[in-house]
């Protein structure tokens, strides 16, 4: 096939916050906007981000040292940290180190990029968007650029009279910036074991919803963080309301991907959350605006992959560049995508893009504020290995100590290995919230508050590598958790002549990537669909 080759001198997969800040700074640093090309799956700039968000303003003040800022307009106000039981509540009498937000500001991540992308659209760059990255292209072992996605090919693959092969993007230098367990990144990441060393990835998926409230309901800038229901005592994670202008509300809940029970479902238990009397009193008479999901990379320090290959560089989410305890990412994204752009400028001056030489992006990031920051959270996750109440104890002793604990480097274990079977758990299932339409929903109708949309005819984005253990290992095993743990009824078991099979329903992923991390067999993959197709987080 013939495809169309196009030469670079720095490639940037993905225009999230870590992508945009990359080619901003590589922009000023090199003067040569004709030799960035950044590339961007979604429709549009923004389409596809989704966070809380309370950012930490540190990293976007060094990328824009002397320019107003408009994303930042909303700064934190009220705050606090509340534990939830089934039908109350307890303020913390203060608020935990990692969740104090004074000097932060309640942001929209999708207008954040988007106003990203105009100072970069204003140094000469220009994002291609509805084009997305398939497969890396390697030369003698060096990463040489991505191959992108085809267009007009149907569900079996065949070429539809609007065939358009994708083109061959040839880099010296490829920067990922795809965000959490970003698909090429993936497969580099297998290829050259650049994970060798680190601990298992673990990760959460947060699932939000933003609410036009009544006046008077939440002040702009309040940020409440909450523990405890719906989620058991076992499991990570928690709940978020953010005050918005507008008489808007940023509210969601995150669950750790490495709960146990293979029948826990994230998106009713963030029902379950709706209908606590506390959220309950801020929501009700409201009206639901938006919904969306993500995962979100919760191994720290010790889970992050070796940064730096022959020819490329993981920069953001793709890197594991967050902080668990503090619910923050955004400030770690942008700045390792400056500091990636400052290794790419240098490799280009040196004309080496070997993997010694982009070696020193480990180096800049190590003598950075992010292993400051990063450095002492580095167990924090695996704190929580033994549920809520001993991470109390280890979170407490690794604040005295740095971030040690009670020793160097805690182990951990991939989320999927930690699920039990069926036959290992009580015969009682879990509590299944009915949507009433007013505070609560299923999830086809959330996806539609999404504004996802994909192309119908063409090949699924979710490959299954053996159909048939889910229709019959899995379902024994495991009861088929995809059910479940996908916010986005994606997948489900249907009756058929032949017995109960499992049925796809992609055009409603949300790409929140939850079934790549958390199929007990890992058999789902995960790819980017047709360029353009997904979720519009407008606002999100």
């Amino acid at each position: 096939m013939e495809r169309e080759v196009l030469e670079t001198d720095v490639l940037i997969v993905g225009a999230g916050p870590a992508g945009l800040a990359c080619a901003i700074r590589l922009a000023e640093l090199t003067k040569n906007p004709d030799g960035i090309t950044v590339i961007e799956k979604g429709r549009e700039v923004g389409a596809h981000l989704l966070s809380g968000a309370v950012m930490d303003p540190r990293g976007i003040r060094e990328l824009f040292p002397s320019e107003p800022i408009p994303a930042l307009d909303t700064p934190v106000g009220r705050e606090g940290v509340y534990f939830f039981t089934r039908g109350g509540q307890w303020k913390f009498p203060v608020e935990p180190p990692p969740l104090r937000n004074h000097g932060n500001y309640v942001v929209s991540l999708n207008r954040l990029a988007r106003w990203l992308n105009e100072r970069l659209e204003a140094l000469g760059v220009q994002v291609f968007t509805g084009t997305a990255a398939m497969e890396c292209l390697m030369e003698g072992g060096r990463v040489a650029g991505v191959r992108t996605d085809d267009k007009g090919r149907d569900r079996e693959g065949k070429a539809k009279a609007n065939f358009q092969p994708g083109a061959d993007i040839r880099a010296k230098v490829t920067i990922f910036a795809e965000g959490v367990r970003g698909s090429v990144a993936k497969q580099l990441i297998a290829r050259q074991r650049l994970d060798a060393e680190s601990n298992p990835a673990t990760y959460a998926v947060g699932v939000k919803e933003i609410w036009e409230i009544r006046p008077g309901r939440l002040d702009p800038g309040t940020v409440y963080h909450t523990m405890g229901y719906p989620l058991a005592s076992d499991q990570y994670g928690g709940g978020w309301i953010y005050g918005l202008p507008g008489n808007l509300v940023s509210l969601g809940l995150v669950a750790g991907l490495d709960y146990r029970d293979p029948r826990f479902d994230p998106h009713n238990a963030f029902q379950q959350y709706k209908l606590h009397p506390f959220v309950r009193g801020i929501l009700e008479g409201g009206k639901l605006i938006k919904y969306g999901a993500k995962a979100v990379p919760e191994g720290g320090w010790f889970a992050m992959p070796r940064l730096w290959s022959d020819g490329a560089l993981l920069a953001g989410d793709t890197g594991g560049f967050l902080n668990g305890l503090r619910l923050k990412g955004i400030h770690l994204a942008i700045k390792s995508g400056m500091l990636a752009a400052e290794t790419a400028r240098e490799a280009l001056e040196a004309r080496d893009f070997s993997a010694a030489r982009l070696a020193r992006f480990g180096d800049k990031v190590n003598a950075s504020w992010i292993r400051e920051e990063l450095w002492k959270v580095r167990n924090g996750h695996q704190a929580f290995e033994h549920g809520l109440w001993p991470a109390f104890f280890h979170l407490g002793a690794q604040m005295l100590t740095g971030g040690r604990g009670v020793r160097d480097r805690y182990p951990s274990e991939a989320g999927h290995a930690r699920l039990l079977r069926l036959a290992e758990l009580p015969a009682e299932e879990p509590v299944k919230i009915a949507a009433d339409g007013k505070l609560t929903f299923d999830k086809v109708t959330d996806v539609y508050h999404s504004s996802t949309h994909h192309e119908e005819d063409q090949p699924t984005h979710l490959v299954i590598a053996d159909t048939d253990i889910c229709n019959t290992r899995c379902a024994a095993e495991y009861g088929n958790p995809c059910r479940f743990f996908c916010p986005a009824a994606v997948y489900e078991m249907e009756e058929t002549r032949a017995g109960r099979r499992l049925k796809l329903n992609p055009s409603n992923c949300v790409h929140c990537k939850t079934c790549d991390i958390m199929d007990p067999y890992q058999i789902i993959t995960w790819v980017a669909p047709e360029g353009g197709g997904g979720p519009s987080y407008e606002g999100m």
